[in-house]
């Protein structure tokens, strides 16, 4: 009983930290994920869960961008067909996934996430250099905006860290300057994936939703405490640290794979 309760107590502290890391940087599912992993949820179910615990998270985010929108409607009209169809082949094959083989692909997906954060200031020093650009995306822009997008959403259904990096890169390629425009279509974008593989994951009953409701609570408050503090903390540590916590977690998750 007492190590049920630490558990719990556990993977609340997991979705403060996941929430806070989420509004400051970006990462926090390297977080959250391997914690509902630890407590004991299997594989497949603790991945629905977790996107369940951070969706509250991403359309509050969404709803904050909203005035940033109207400004790209016919773009984002052109991106959520992808992102709908994408993040419900991503939620379908997820669940015929058997958890023994997903505790096998997960680690190099944890890695490839922890990766694509790591880079992530190349990103921002590409995007920073676009500011002075008009940002018109044309017709060659949007064709390849919607198939990768589709690739985005299809990896954002089936497992989703890091998702936000590769829209920005693409929507950089596409010719997109104004990091607020980009910004918004992300994180609607990224709402609009997560919300999409939920219903699904609802619908398949993969949720385990004491643990995601417990662990959207410590996100929400996370997210609040971790806008608050943005600007105190220094950036570069703390991406140095969710790197470093993401390549020990790959470690972690390939050697209990490996023991499986």
């Amino acid at each position: 009983m007492t190590e049920s309760l630490a558990g719990l107590v556990g993977l609340v502290v997991a979705g403060v930290v996941a929430g806070a890391i989420n509004s400051v940087a970006g990462g926090g599912t390297l977080i959250s994920y391997p914690a509902l992993v630890a407590f004991g949820v299997p594989p497949v179910p603790a991945n629905a869960t977790n996107t369940a615990a951070v969706c509250p998270g991403a359309i509050s985010s969404a709803v904050a961008y909203r005035h940033d929108l109207p400004k790209e409607g016919g773009l984002l009209t052109t991106l959520l067909l992808p992102s709908l169809v994408g993040g419900l082949i991503g939620a379908w094959v997820l669940a015929i996934t058997p958890d023994r083989l997903f505790a096998r692909i997960v680690p190099f997906l944890v890695l490839f996430a922890t990766v694509l954060f790591a880079s992530r200031d190349r990103f921002s020093s590409y995007l920073s250099s676009k500011q002075g650009e008009q940002g018109k995306v044309g017709a060659m822009g949007r064709i390849w905006g919607f198939c990768f997008q589709l690739f985005v959403a299809a990896y954002g259904g089936y497992f989703g860290a890091g998702i936000g990096i590769l829209m920005l890169a693409s929507l950089g390629l596409m010719g997109l300057g104004d990091i607020h425009r980009m910004n918004a279509l992300k994180t609607f974008l990224s709402s609009f994936i997560n919300g999409t593989a939920l219903i699904y994951f609802i619908i398949k009953k993969l949720v385990v939703w004491p643990i995601a409701i417990l662990m959207a609570a410590g996100a929400i408050l996370g997210g609040y405490a971790g806008a608050r503090l943005a600007k105190r903390v220094d950036q570069k540590h703390l991406q140095m640290f969710i790197v470093v916590v993401g390549l020990v977690v790959s470690a972690w998750l390939f050697y209990k794979g490996a023991q499986s």
